[in-house]
């Protein structure tokens, strides 16, 4: 719905959005965001009863569902991937013609247990987190791993709808978000190749068995200091160097450890396996509990 508003002495159209899972960690996030931003009237809609404390105690109103929907133009979905099948189901057939529903994540749309329904546009918008690259200065940046105090990205897709929708879709993520460097236009399968492929699937095994290194070579005497500074700097460096940030190479003798060690460590066809599009769809429909038999 929308409401009328003074800026500036002008008469100003002002939209109306509603979030689901409001009292939860991101809807939380969301809600304090969108109230600091100003630019729409918000209806949070939360019905666990921590979640209902955690916006009382924030100051927050705890809107009647119905009502809310009804009234809003759009919808952000901030519940857990494998509940929103089951909600948007319940909630999209009362929706408003021309109403947006926004994910927060590519899995219930790439695993099609979202419900989609002619007349309303869909938009999933998910967070890059802040870089291990970046130029924060502020202590509390520096140590903001998530997001929301350092700079983050965010990568957009217009799932469902008219062209014209996603300008409003960034327009959203850029403030529930906040502060963001840059938005990346990707497509639904491309932000699922992302997450979880390329860093659940792939990467988190992969800094997993880092970890593991890390805590071997602390078991076999090495202090622990000496190889947290050690093993972070070399990071550093073969990150910059293998993603061709650096204007040098590897020693000889690195690139033979690296040639000796790959089959150790890796099978031949690793990438085959990860990055094949078919054990992405399966590994989305595991994560939204909807594996087709």
């Amino acid at each position: 719905m929308l409401f009328l508003s003074i800026l500036g002495g002008v008469l100003e159209l002002k939209k109306t959005i509603a979030i689901m899972g409001a009292g939860g960690k991101m809807g939380m996030r969301i809600s304090r965001n969108l109230e600091k931003d100003g630019s729409f009237n918000v209806f949070h809609i939360e019905n666990g009863e921590a979640g209902q404390k955690r916006l009382k105690e924030a100051g927050f109103s705890i809107d009647d569902q119905d009502s809310s929907l009804a009234s809003s133009d759009i919808v952000i979905l901030a519940v857990p991937d494998k509940l929103i099948g089951k909600i948007s189901s319940e909630i999209v057939p009362k929706l408003n013609e021309g109403t947006m529903v926004i994910g927060l994540d590519p899995a219930a749309a790439y695993s099609e247990v979202l419900c989609v329904r002619e007349g309303l546009s869909y938009f999933v918008a998910h967070p890059t987190h802040p870089s291990l690259f970046n130029d924060e200065t502020d202590p509390a940046a520096q140590h903001d791993y998530f997001g929301g105090i350092a700079k983050q990205s965010v990568v957009c897709a217009l799932y469902h709808g008219p062209e014209e929708q996603y300008a409003v879709g960034e327009k959203i993520a850029r403030i529930i978000y906040a502060p963001v460097l840059r938005t990346h236009r990707v497509t639904v399968e491309q932000m699922a190749i992302l997450e979880p492929a390329l860093v659940e699937t792939f990467g988190s095994v992969l800094i997993e068995a880092i970890r593991q290194g890390f805590d071997k070579v602390v078991e076999m005497g090495v202090p622990k200091e000496a190889a947290w500074d050690f093993l972070m700097g070399h990071c550093r460096v073969q990150f910059a160097v293998l993603f061709d940030l650096a204007d040098f190479k590897f020693s000889d003798g690195a690139y033979l450890a690296m040639d000796k060690a790959r089959s150790k460590i890796l099978q031949p066809d690793w990438k085959e396996k990860i990055f094949n599009l078919e054990s992405i769809k399966h590994s989305v429909q595991e994560i939204t509990d909807s594996v087709r038999v």
